[in-house]
Protein backbone atom coordinates (compact mmCIF):
# COMPACT_ATOMS: atom_id res chain seq x y z
CA UNK A 1 0.00 0.00 0.00
CA UNK A 2 1.22 3.64 -0.85
CA UNK A 3 0.12 6.53 1.08
CA UNK A 4 0.68 10.12 -0.48
CA UNK A 5 0.13 12.86 1.90
CA UNK A 6 -0.49 16.50 1.10
CA UNK A 7 1.71 18.98 3.39
CA UNK A 8 3.53 22.00 3.17
CA UNK A 9 4.73 21.33 6.87
CA UNK A 10 7.29 18.81 6.99
CA UNK A 11 10.08 19.00 8.87
CA UNK A 12 12.63 20.88 7.86
CA UNK A 13 16.28 21.70 9.69
CA UNK A 14 16.04 25.33 9.92
CA UNK A 15 12.50 26.01 9.47
CA UNK A 16 9.94 26.07 11.82
CA UNK A 17 7.08 24.14 10.87
CA UNK A 18 3.75 23.41 12.95
CA UNK A 19 1.33 20.72 14.42
CA UNK A 20 0.33 18.89 10.99
CA UNK A 21 4.03 18.76 10.08
CA UNK A 22 4.99 17.27 13.50
CA UNK A 23 1.56 14.82 12.53
CA UNK A 24 2.88 13.38 9.49
CA UNK A 25 6.36 12.64 10.29
CA UNK A 26 5.20 10.90 13.17
CA UNK A 27 2.71 8.67 11.97
CA UNK A 28 4.74 8.26 8.35
CA UNK A 29 7.53 6.88 10.45
CA UNK A 30 5.07 4.39 11.96
CA UNK A 31 3.51 3.78 8.68
CA UNK A 32 6.74 2.80 7.27
CA UNK A 33 7.99 0.62 9.71
CA UNK A 34 4.87 -1.17 9.23
CA UNK A 35 5.73 -2.00 5.43
CA UNK A 36 3.40 0.90 4.24
CA UNK A 37 5.03 3.00 1.42
CA UNK A 38 4.75 6.86 1.96
CA UNK A 39 5.54 10.06 0.18
CA UNK A 40 5.18 13.51 0.99
CA UNK A 41 3.96 16.27 -1.48
CA UNK A 42 4.04 19.84 -0.20
CA UNK A 43 6.01 23.44 -1.71
CA UNK A 44 9.78 23.80 -0.05
CA UNK A 45 10.60 26.46 1.95
CA UNK A 46 13.36 27.76 -0.11
CA UNK A 47 13.06 28.88 -4.42
CA UNK A 48 14.00 24.99 -5.47
CA UNK A 49 12.78 21.69 -5.89
CA UNK A 50 14.00 19.04 -4.04
CA UNK A 51 13.53 15.25 -3.21
CA UNK A 52 14.65 13.65 0.59
CA UNK A 53 14.36 10.62 1.69
CA UNK A 54 13.70 11.19 5.96
CA UNK A 55 13.22 7.70 7.83
CA UNK A 56 12.34 5.77 5.13
CA UNK A 57 9.62 8.58 3.89
CA UNK A 58 10.12 10.05 0.09
CA UNK A 59 9.57 13.71 1.00
CA UNK A 60 9.22 16.08 -2.55
CA UNK A 61 10.04 19.55 -1.56
CA UNK A 62 8.55 21.73 -4.70
CA UNK A 63 9.42 25.30 -5.78
CA UNK A 64 6.48 27.36 -5.28
CA UNK A 65 5.32 30.18 -7.65
CA UNK A 66 4.42 33.20 -5.79
CA UNK A 67 1.93 34.74 -8.28
CA UNK A 68 -0.28 37.41 -6.27
CA UNK A 69 -3.78 36.26 -6.53
CA UNK A 70 -3.40 32.80 -8.45
CA UNK A 71 -0.54 31.15 -6.49
CA UNK A 72 -3.19 28.43 -5.32
CA UNK A 73 -3.56 28.00 -8.82
CA UNK A 74 0.28 27.21 -9.81
CA UNK A 75 0.78 25.53 -6.61
CA UNK A 76 -1.85 23.03 -7.10
CA UNK A 77 -0.65 22.20 -10.75
CA UNK A 78 2.77 21.43 -9.24
CA UNK A 79 1.42 18.99 -6.85
CA UNK A 80 -1.07 17.64 -8.97
CA UNK A 81 1.41 16.99 -11.71
CA UNK A 82 3.87 15.46 -8.78
CA UNK A 83 1.17 13.62 -7.91
CA UNK A 84 0.81 12.02 -11.59
CA UNK A 85 4.69 11.42 -12.19
CA UNK A 86 4.82 9.38 -8.76
CA UNK A 87 1.58 7.52 -9.37
CA UNK A 88 2.95 6.16 -12.98
CA UNK A 89 5.90 5.35 -11.28
CA UNK A 90 4.82 3.66 -7.74
CA UNK A 91 0.97 3.20 -7.91
CA UNK A 92 -0.38 5.37 -5.00
CA UNK A 93 -3.24 4.35 -2.85
CA UNK A 94 -4.42 7.05 -0.89
CA UNK A 95 -3.76 10.41 -1.35
CA UNK A 96 -4.41 12.40 2.43
CA UNK A 97 -4.90 16.22 2.83
CA UNK A 98 -6.14 18.39 5.64
CA UNK A 99 -9.42 20.09 5.41
CA UNK A 100 -8.63 22.54 2.08
CA UNK A 101 -6.11 20.09 1.25
CA UNK A 102 -8.09 18.70 -2.32
CA UNK A 103 -9.90 22.10 -3.03
CA UNK A 104 -7.86 22.13 -6.27
CA UNK A 105 -6.94 18.99 -6.85
CA UNK A 106 -7.47 16.67 -9.79
CA UNK A 107 -8.64 12.97 -9.07
CA UNK A 108 -6.63 10.41 -10.19
CA UNK A 109 -8.36 7.48 -11.77
CA UNK A 110 -8.17 4.35 -8.65
CA UNK A 111 -6.88 6.12 -6.02
CA UNK A 112 -8.86 6.86 -3.06
CA UNK A 113 -8.53 10.44 -0.86
CA UNK A 114 -8.68 11.32 2.30
CA UNK A 115 -9.33 14.08 4.66
CA UNK A 116 -7.87 14.40 8.16
CA UNK A 117 -9.78 16.61 9.81
CA UNK A 118 -6.86 18.93 12.10
CA UNK A 119 -9.72 21.61 12.22
CA UNK A 120 -10.53 23.44 9.08
CA UNK A 121 -12.14 27.19 8.24
CA UNK A 122 -15.55 26.30 9.21
CA UNK A 123 -14.56 24.55 12.23
CA UNK A 124 -12.10 27.68 13.77
CA UNK A 125 -14.86 30.54 12.30
CA UNK A 126 -17.43 28.49 14.46
CA UNK A 127 -15.31 27.99 17.56
CA UNK A 128 -13.97 32.11 17.36
CA UNK A 129 -17.46 33.29 16.79
CA UNK A 130 -16.14 35.14 13.20
CA UNK A 131 -17.98 34.91 9.58
CA UNK A 132 -16.90 32.17 7.17
CA UNK A 133 -14.62 33.99 4.53
CA UNK A 134 -16.66 33.31 1.11
CA UNK A 135 -13.16 32.43 -0.74
CA UNK A 136 -11.84 29.91 2.01
CA UNK A 137 -15.64 28.36 2.53
CA UNK A 138 -15.50 27.60 -1.00
CA UNK A 139 -12.43 25.97 -0.94
CA UNK A 140 -13.00 24.07 2.09
CA UNK A 141 -16.54 23.01 0.34
CA UNK A 142 -14.77 21.76 -2.69
CA UNK A 143 -11.95 19.65 -1.14
CA UNK A 144 -14.74 17.82 1.00
CA UNK A 145 -17.14 17.18 -1.75
CA UNK A 146 -13.83 15.12 -3.13
CA UNK A 147 -12.66 12.82 -0.61
CA UNK A 148 -13.87 9.22 -0.51
CA UNK A 149 -13.49 9.59 3.35
CA UNK A 150 -12.44 10.99 6.40
CA UNK A 151 -10.11 10.33 9.91
CA UNK A 152 -10.69 13.50 12.79
CA UNK A 153 -8.45 13.60 15.48
CA UNK A 154 -11.51 14.50 18.20
CA UNK A 155 -14.82 13.74 18.74
CA UNK A 156 -15.28 17.62 19.39
CA UNK A 157 -13.97 18.46 15.76
CA UNK A 158 -15.90 16.01 14.10
CA UNK A 159 -18.94 16.91 15.27
CA UNK A 160 -18.81 20.20 14.83
CA UNK A 161 -17.49 20.32 11.28
CA UNK A 162 -20.23 17.88 10.27
CA UNK A 163 -22.57 20.78 11.34
CA UNK A 164 -21.59 22.68 8.45
CA UNK A 165 -19.73 20.16 5.27
CA UNK A 166 -21.95 16.53 5.25
CA UNK A 167 -20.33 13.37 5.32
CA UNK A 168 -22.78 12.46 2.80
CA UNK A 169 -22.60 8.51 3.93
CA UNK A 170 -18.62 8.18 3.41
CA UNK A 171 -16.23 6.36 6.03
CA UNK A 172 -15.58 8.55 8.83
CA UNK A 173 -13.55 7.60 11.84
CA UNK A 174 -12.15 9.33 15.01
CA UNK A 175 -8.19 8.77 15.32
CA UNK A 176 -5.63 10.77 18.07
CA UNK A 177 -2.73 11.89 16.64
CA UNK A 178 0.26 9.96 17.86
CA UNK A 179 2.87 11.04 20.58
CA UNK A 180 6.64 10.48 19.75
CA UNK A 181 6.99 7.98 23.03
CA UNK A 182 10.22 7.70 22.67
CA UNK A 183 10.96 11.68 22.06
CA UNK A 184 9.00 12.77 24.69
CA UNK A 185 10.10 10.56 27.80
CA UNK A 186 10.98 12.09 31.32
CA UNK A 187 14.24 13.02 31.83
CA UNK A 188 15.82 12.85 35.17
CA UNK A 189 16.68 16.39 35.51
CA UNK A 190 15.29 18.38 38.52
CA UNK A 191 12.54 20.72 37.08
CA UNK A 192 12.79 24.78 37.68
CA UNK A 193 10.29 25.75 40.83
CA UNK A 194 7.72 28.00 39.65
CA UNK A 195 9.08 27.99 35.96
CA UNK A 196 5.72 28.05 33.44
CA UNK A 197 6.75 26.80 30.06
CA UNK A 198 4.33 27.54 26.98
CA UNK A 199 4.73 26.46 23.38
CA UNK A 200 3.26 26.69 20.56
CA UNK A 201 2.28 29.39 17.93
CA UNK A 202 2.32 33.49 19.55
CA UNK A 203 -1.29 33.91 18.73
CA UNK A 204 -4.49 34.95 20.28
CA UNK A 205 -6.67 31.18 19.95
CA UNK A 206 -3.27 30.14 22.00
CA UNK A 207 -4.88 31.89 24.70
CA UNK A 208 -1.35 33.60 24.86
CA UNK A 209 -2.84 36.85 26.56
CA UNK A 210 -4.49 35.88 28.94
CA UNK A 211 -1.27 33.79 30.25
CA UNK A 212 0.34 36.67 30.15
CA UNK A 213 -2.48 38.29 32.33
CA UNK A 214 -2.36 35.28 34.88
CA UNK A 215 0.85 36.60 35.82
CA UNK A 216 0.08 39.12 37.97
CA UNK A 217 -1.88 37.20 40.37
CA UNK A 218 0.39 34.61 40.19
CA UNK A 219 3.78 37.23 40.96
CA UNK A 220 1.86 38.62 43.82
CA UNK A 221 1.95 34.88 45.85
CA UNK A 222 5.03 33.14 44.07
CA UNK A 223 7.19 36.17 42.86
CA UNK A 224 10.25 33.94 41.70
CA UNK A 225 7.72 32.79 39.22
CA UNK A 226 8.40 32.97 35.59
CA UNK A 227 6.88 32.21 32.05
CA UNK A 228 9.01 31.22 28.91
CA UNK A 229 7.43 31.70 25.77
CA UNK A 230 8.47 28.96 22.92
CA UNK A 231 6.74 29.28 19.45
CA UNK A 232 7.12 31.41 16.15
CA UNK A 233 5.61 34.75 16.10
CA UNK A 234 1.86 35.44 14.50
CA UNK A 235 1.16 38.21 11.96
CA UNK A 236 -1.47 40.51 11.70
CA UNK A 237 -3.21 40.85 8.28
CA UNK A 238 -1.35 43.96 8.23
CA UNK A 239 2.07 42.57 8.55
CA UNK A 240 2.26 43.46 12.64
CA UNK A 241 3.96 41.28 15.09
CA UNK A 242 1.63 39.69 17.91
CA UNK A 243 4.40 39.34 19.99
CA UNK A 244 5.04 43.36 19.68
CA UNK A 245 1.60 44.22 20.60
CA UNK A 246 1.99 41.70 23.62
CA UNK A 247 4.92 43.16 24.69
CA UNK A 248 3.15 46.68 23.74
CA UNK A 249 -0.17 45.97 25.42
CA UNK A 250 -0.03 43.53 27.98
CA UNK A 251 3.52 43.45 29.70
CA UNK A 252 3.12 47.15 31.06
CA UNK A 253 0.43 46.12 32.91
CA UNK A 254 3.12 43.70 35.44
CA UNK A 255 4.94 46.54 35.76
CA UNK A 256 8.58 46.35 36.79
CA UNK A 257 7.73 42.44 36.61
CA UNK A 258 7.76 42.29 33.00
CA UNK A 259 11.07 40.71 33.10
CA UNK A 260 9.38 37.57 34.79
CA UNK A 261 7.98 36.74 30.95
CA UNK A 262 10.59 35.88 28.01
CA UNK A 263 9.62 35.11 24.60
CA UNK A 264 12.27 32.80 23.30
CA UNK A 265 11.38 31.99 20.25
CA UNK A 266 10.96 29.18 17.83
CA UNK A 267 12.53 25.96 19.00
CA UNK A 268 13.63 23.09 17.34
CA UNK A 269 11.54 20.38 17.38
CA UNK A 270 14.58 18.28 19.30
CA UNK A 271 14.81 20.51 22.12
CA UNK A 272 11.31 20.79 23.04
CA UNK A 273 11.58 18.06 25.67
CA UNK A 274 14.48 19.27 27.28
CA UNK A 275 12.35 22.77 27.52
CA UNK A 276 9.32 20.84 28.90
CA UNK A 277 11.97 18.99 31.62
CA UNK A 278 12.53 22.20 32.87
CA UNK A 279 9.14 23.08 33.47
CA UNK A 280 7.39 23.25 37.44
CA UNK A 281 3.88 23.22 35.01
CA UNK A 282 2.86 23.25 31.49
CA UNK A 283 0.56 25.49 30.46
CA UNK A 284 -1.56 25.59 26.87
CA UNK A 285 -4.47 27.54 27.57
CA UNK A 286 -6.21 27.60 24.09
CA UNK A 287 -9.36 29.25 23.54
CA UNK A 288 -9.97 26.44 20.99
CA UNK A 289 -8.10 23.65 19.53
CA UNK A 290 -9.19 19.87 17.46
CA UNK A 291 -6.94 18.28 19.63
CA UNK A 292 -3.16 19.63 19.86
CA UNK A 293 -0.25 17.60 20.40
CA UNK A 294 1.63 19.84 22.32
CA UNK A 295 -0.30 19.03 26.17
CA UNK A 296 -0.22 15.02 25.36
CA UNK A 297 3.02 15.45 24.57
CA UNK A 298 4.65 17.40 27.59
CA UNK A 299 2.05 14.60 29.74
CA UNK A 300 4.28 11.98 27.79
CA UNK A 301 6.63 13.48 29.95
CA UNK A 302 5.40 12.78 33.54
CA UNK A 303 4.87 16.73 33.55
CA UNK A 304 1.63 18.11 35.35
CA UNK A 305 -0.42 20.22 32.39
CA UNK A 306 -3.19 22.93 32.21
CA UNK A 307 -4.83 22.59 28.85
CA UNK A 308 -8.36 24.30 28.18
CA UNK A 309 -11.99 23.04 29.28
CA UNK A 310 -13.21 24.02 26.15
CA UNK A 311 -13.06 21.75 22.86
CA UNK A 312 -11.62 18.92 22.95
CA UNK A 313 -10.09 19.30 26.47
CA UNK A 314 -11.75 17.17 28.20
CA UNK A 315 -11.28 14.05 25.63
CA UNK A 316 -7.18 14.44 26.63
CA UNK A 317 -7.43 15.29 30.57
CA UNK A 318 -9.47 14.50 33.37
CA UNK A 319 -9.24 17.38 35.55
CA UNK A 320 -7.66 16.37 39.37
CA UNK A 321 -6.29 12.88 37.27
CA UNK A 322 -4.11 13.21 34.66
CA UNK A 323 -4.06 17.10 34.62
CA UNK A 324 -5.88 20.56 35.41
CA UNK A 325 -8.46 22.01 32.80
CA UNK A 326 -9.27 26.02 33.04
CA UNK A 327 -10.92 28.47 31.15
CA UNK A 328 -8.82 29.84 28.58
CA UNK A 329 -10.67 33.27 28.90
CA UNK A 330 -10.70 33.97 32.65
CA UNK A 331 -6.72 34.89 33.54
CA UNK A 332 -8.11 34.26 37.10
CA UNK A 333 -8.26 31.08 36.52
CA UNK A 334 -5.56 29.92 34.61
CA UNK A 335 -3.74 31.69 37.29
CA UNK A 336 -5.61 29.58 40.32
CA UNK A 337 -4.35 26.21 38.16
CA UNK A 338 -1.26 27.27 38.26
CA UNK A 339 -0.54 28.44 41.55
CA UNK A 340 -2.52 25.10 42.78
CA UNK A 341 0.27 22.94 41.04
CA UNK A 342 3.06 25.10 42.70
CA UNK A 343 1.70 24.48 46.20
CA UNK A 344 0.64 21.25 45.53
CA UNK A 345 4.35 19.94 44.13
CA UNK A 346 3.75 16.61 44.99
CA UNK A 347 -0.11 16.12 44.12
CA UNK A 348 1.07 17.65 41.04
CA UNK A 349 3.85 14.33 40.31
CA UNK A 350 1.32 12.10 41.16
CA UNK A 351 -0.87 14.07 38.35
CA UNK A 352 2.18 13.55 35.77
CA UNK A 353 2.84 10.04 36.66
CA UNK A 354 -1.04 9.39 35.57
CA UNK A 355 -0.73 11.74 32.96
CA UNK A 356 1.80 10.05 31.24
CA UNK A 357 0.32 6.35 31.52
CA UNK A 358 -3.47 8.12 29.86
CA UNK A 359 -0.82 9.10 26.83
CA UNK A 360 0.84 5.60 27.21
CA UNK A 361 -2.38 4.43 26.57
CA UNK A 362 -4.23 6.65 24.37
CA UNK A 363 -1.53 8.11 21.90
CA UNK A 364 0.49 5.24 21.51
CA UNK A 365 2.04 4.85 18.09
CA UNK A 366 1.48 0.88 17.74
CA UNK A 367 -1.80 1.35 18.09
CA UNK A 368 -2.30 4.45 15.87
CA UNK A 369 -0.40 3.01 13.02
CA UNK A 370 -2.73 0.23 13.34
CA UNK A 371 -6.17 2.11 13.61
CA UNK A 372 -4.97 4.33 10.20
CA UNK A 373 -3.54 1.21 8.23
CA UNK A 374 -6.99 -0.57 9.18
CA UNK A 375 -9.05 2.84 7.77
CA UNK A 376 -6.75 2.88 4.37
CA UNK A 377 -7.49 -0.91 3.93
CA UNK A 378 -11.25 0.22 3.25
CA UNK A 379 -10.18 1.87 -0.01
CA UNK A 380 -7.12 -0.29 -1.09
CA UNK A 381 -6.99 -4.25 -1.41
CA UNK A 382 -3.45 -3.91 -1.49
Amino acid sequence: MHICFITNEFPKKGYAHGGIGTFVSTLSKGLVENGIKVSVVGKNYESKNEVELVNGIKVYRLFSKNVKGLGWLFNSRIIAKKLKEIHSETPIDIVEASDMGLAFLPKLTGVSYVIRMHGGHHFFAESEKRKVEVWKGIQEKLSYKKADGFIAVSDYVRNHTFKYLPLNNRPVEKINSPVNLNHFQPINKPYKPFKIVFVGTVCEKKGIRQLINAMLPILEAYPEASLDIYGRDWLFPNGDSYIEMLKTTELPKLGNKQNKVNFCGAIDYAEIPLKYAEAHVCVFPSHMETLGLVAPEAMCMGKPVIFTKLGPGPEVISHGITGLLCDPHNPLDIAKQIKWGFANSEAALQIGLKARESVLNNFNMDKIVTQNISFYRQFSKK
